[in-house]
């Protein structure tokens, strides 16, 4: 090699390294994680690992202390390195770095290593530490690690970003009575007087988001999972719901698996299966690999439990389970795709769906899944898109809702039309094989899913991924005498600018006895419908006949006698929902006719899926859309109709469907009466089975609803056993008080966050507090509601503040309600966006019903 060229690479050398230099440098020090840091990290960072050994007391005041070693490979030693940890320097006890202690220097929820004590290649930092607790979700009894988005910082210094993934080695030292489950599989435990120390084995690749561990005083059970064996613990004690459920979420996570195995042709991508059953989760589940956490209530069924109880398990179990693929194996390399880990969940649960319970109920049961939820964001001026940008990882909970759960899964079934089903799947397998144990962004994904198809993926991903809202349609029928001479549809955007939602759906043009199916492909503002010629005039026309499409369709006035004769049941529940979607952008119905239309339908409808959406539509238009002044004329009405039909159906589910309903909208006293009976003395309609829980919540509802709260929720907390549920009905009972001060105290009470900290709880709390029946004396407690938002956000978990949202505005609908909203906004022009769009979204059934309260 000459001189020349030797001295032209040692200069290119000495740019690059001068180059990133000063990329690391100027890395400006902020609170949260930003993408720039993150960005950096990626570049510098690789071969990393976690050893932690948490010391975990009984009691749940006393502090939990903790060591750690990271080691990892880095590639630029000149520029100081930012580890993130959002706690007080306190919490850090001492510091080594290389073998060398180091004087702590946490600023900005960051430990700054200077580069004088780095070095190119591996390094190893040593901590002692005090571990923070809040992501920790410590109770009385048990504790669980949840750190997603970006809560493992809160807990224990690391990388805390989903592009640089570790393996992690951990320890555990917890009371000797305490149960354990973690990532990775036990490779031993040793025993003491008062402590079991329990040794895990190196996990799997993780992010900080998926390391998880819980401990407490749980029950253990042991079962196969096809040739796997898998640990659950959980704390359940109904020996009922023990007996029925345990081998039911065994066998339904082998089916999983098995189906997950072979449509993506990987095996299982981790080394164990485990799960626990936690009261109260905050979400349904969450997937980490060898330690899923699952909300209790969501497993543990009894004989009482509906058929979408059921199957609303089986999917919960089937979402966390394609997580293991589609999240944990190939995970996004930053959060503003968290939307592809929960869509891939979601489309793949529902295709285990699908397997289990055949065709016709599958798209059913994804048309109301997936659908209304979807609508109920996308309709209003807070809509977001399903990608969005994200400038720091603190910010990433505000990313999570409706859109990605319910929109995403919507667009990837249009996709896979678009497609077609085989080049579909060969193009997720060859992404999955790609970027296994890795990371990827979505244009990774259109990358390799364009080689597939035959269109224009870009074009498409603009309009579906990139932006907000949904198409208004509208027909065009021309006939000459009895005969169809042209159909044509025409859509427009419900709001912003012109764009083209291209989209398979069916019409069907009804006739007596017979029926002609028409397939529409929308990839223009308007579109010529091919028909076959010499075809009559139907007697109405159905739209989105088959629930594929996504927006606002006509509604054929002439339907409505035919309505619930209509045999098919996809068809049904697809009219009911664009139904309600046209009462809200009031066309075709004012609420009032709405409600008595959906009421009359009650004792035909006995589809138990269709039944659960009519009953929640008509106590959602009762409570949010019929003016409260005169909301008592049609209470009586109401209870006559919904106990007639609850009489008239055949099937227990079916009978307890309508009976909550009855239970959410009774007000007379002859109904007062029927209820407390059935509560007082355990005795249910026929063939309705009750159970601790349903018991419960009739007790609720006779507190909310009288003026016996204490008495009536004393005798209640006599009736239950279980610590978890009596310390919950506790937690409620000030939120029910008929004084009106204890529950001022009790609202007042939630701006600390220690009394936060069961969120579930709260909102449960919330929905009382704000009941219709209590608006007018808790209409006060909105202004607070909307300054805590910003706190909750810093300091909640991923889902709170949206919840907190609906629980507190879901069912106003008085103009001092929706002043309260528009002040703020007003006086808060700054607001996080994200936020407001939050506060746009709960809030826009009360914006409508200002205007459709006025409709004469």
């Amino acid at each position: 090699m000459n001189k020349a060229l030797i001295l032209a690479m040692a200069c290119m050398a000495l740019n690059v390294s001068s180059r990133a230099q000063q990329s690391g440098d100027s890395i400006a020090l902020l609170p949260g994680v930003s993408n720039e840091l993150a960005s950096y990290r990626s570049t510098v960072l690789n071969d990393i690992h976690y050893s932690l050994d948490f010391n975990i007391p009984a009691q749940k005041r006393d502090a939990i202390h903790a060591t750690e070693t990271i080691s990892f490979r880095l590639t630029d030693s000149h520029a100081p390195l930012f580890l993130d940890f959002k706690q007080a320097p306190e919490f850090v006890q001492a510091l080594s770095v290389n073998g060398h202690a180091v004087v702590v220097d946490l600023r900005e929820e960051h430990i700054i290593i200077a580069p004088r004590h780095l070095r190119a290649g591996i390094n190893k930092i040593d901590i002692r530490f005090t571990a923070g607790d809040a992501s920790l979700n410590r109770n009385e009894e048990y504790l669980y690690a949840l750190f997603v988005p970006d809560r493992a910082r809160t807990v224990f210094p690391c990388f805390d970003q989903p592009g640089l993934k570790a393996r992690f080695l951990l320890t555990l030292r917890v009371p000797h009575n305490w149960k354990v489950l973690a990532n990775a599989s036990l490779r031993d435990s040793v025993a003491s007087s008062d402590q079991t120390i329990y040794h895990f084995a190196g996990s799997d690749l993780l992010p900080t988001y998926l390391f998880s561990f819980t401990a407490g005083k749980y029950h253990f059970a042991s079962g196969p999972v096809g040739t796997r064996k898998a640990d659950f613990l959980y704390r359940e004690t109904d020996s009922v719901k023990i007996k029925l459920s345990l081998d039911s979420i065994f066998k339904a996570h082998e089916y999983a698996i098995n189906f997950l195995e072979q449509w993506t042709g990987i095996v299982f991508p981790f080394q164990k299966v485990g799960f626990v059953a936690v009261p109260d989760f905050q979400f349904g589940g969450m997937e980490h690999p060898g330690e899923v956490q699952y909300k209790a209530a969501s497993l543990f069924l009894d004989q009482g439990a509906t058929k979408d109880q059921f199957i609303a398990r089986a999917n919960l179990i089937s979402h966390e389970t394609a997580h293991m693929w589609f999240g944990d194996m190939v995970t996004m390399q930053w959060f503003n795709d968290v939307w592809m880990k929960e869509v891939f969940a979601n489309f793949m649960a529902d295709k285990v769906t699908e397997k289990v319970m055949g065709t016709e109920t599958f798209h059913q049961k994804f048309l109301l899944d997936h659908y209304p939820a979807a609508y109920a964001v996308d309709r209003t001026p807070g809509a977001n898109p399903i990608r969005q940008p994200l400038a720091n990882l603190q910010d990433a909970g505000s990313l999570y809702g409706n859109i990605i759960y319910h929109k995403a899964p919507i667009v990837m079934r249009q996709l896979e039309l678009l497609m077609g089903a085989d080049n579909f799947q060969q193009g997720l397998r060859e992404y999955l094989k790609t970027y296994a144990y890795r990371n990827a962004a979505w244009p990774d994904l259109i990358k390799i899913l364009s080689k597939y198809a035959h269109q224009d993926l870009e074009q498409w991903n603009d309009v579906w991924v990139n932006q907000t809202g949904r198409p208004v349609f509208t027909y065009h029928l021309e006939h000459n005498g009895p005969l169809v001479t042209k159909l044509s549809i025409d859509q427009q955007p419900e709001t912003g600018t012109a764009r083209v939602w291209p989209q398979h759906f069916n019409i069907t043009c009804m006739y007596p006895g017979h029926d002609t199916v028409i397939a529409v492909q929308t990839n223009g503002a308007h579109t010529e419908l091919a028909f076959p010629q010499g075809i009559a005039t139907p007697s109405y026309v159905l739209f989105n006949s088959d629930g594929m499409g996504y927006g606002l369709f006509p509604a054929d006035s002439s339907l409505q006698e035919h309505l619930f004769a209509l045999p098919n049941e996809l068809q049904r529940a697809a009219i009911y929902i664009n139904d309600y979607e046209n009462m809200l952008a009031g066309r075709y119905y004012k609420p009032a006719d709405l409600l008595q239309l959906f009421t009359s339908g009650l004792p035909a409808e006995q589809n138990e899926m269709n039944l659960r959406l009519l009953a929640g539509y008509i106590t959602s238009t009762y409570w949010e859309f019929i003016p409260a002044v005169q909301r008592d004329s049609y209470t009586g009405r109401l209870e006559t109709a919904l106990w007639a039909a609850m009489e008239q159906q055949t099937l227990p589910n079916n009978k307890k469907i309508l009976f909550k309903a009855y239970q959410d909208v009774y007000a007379s006293a002859g109904a007062q009466a029927r209820i407390y009976e059935i509560w007082q003395n355990k005795n249910p309609p026929r063939q309705v089975t009750l159970n601790e829980e349903d018991y419960t919540n009739l007790a609720l509802s006779i507190a909310l609803k009288t003026a016996t709260a204490t008495q009536v929720i004393d005798q209640q907390l006599a009736r239950i056993s279980d610590p978890d549920r009596r310390q919950r009905l506790l937690f409620l009972q000030p939120a029910l008080s008929p004084d009106s001060t204890v529950r001022d105290h009790f609202f007042a009470s939630l701006a600390d966050k220690q009394n936060r900290r069961k969120e579930a709880w709260v909102i449960a709390a919330l929905y009382y507090l704000h009941h219709p029946l209590r608006q007018q004396v808790s209409v006060k407690y909105l202004p607070q509601s909307l300054a805590l938002l910003e706190e909750l956000q810093r300091t909640g978990d991923i889902f709170f503040p949206q919840s907190w949202l609906a629980a507190t505005f879901g069912t106003y609908q008085s103009a001092a309600a929706w002043q309260v909203v528009t002040t703020f906004l007003k006086e808060h022009p700054n607001y996080n966006p994200r936020l407001k769009n939050q506060v746009l979204q709960t809030t826009d059934n009360l914006r409508r019903t200002q205007t459709l309260l006025q409709q004469p």
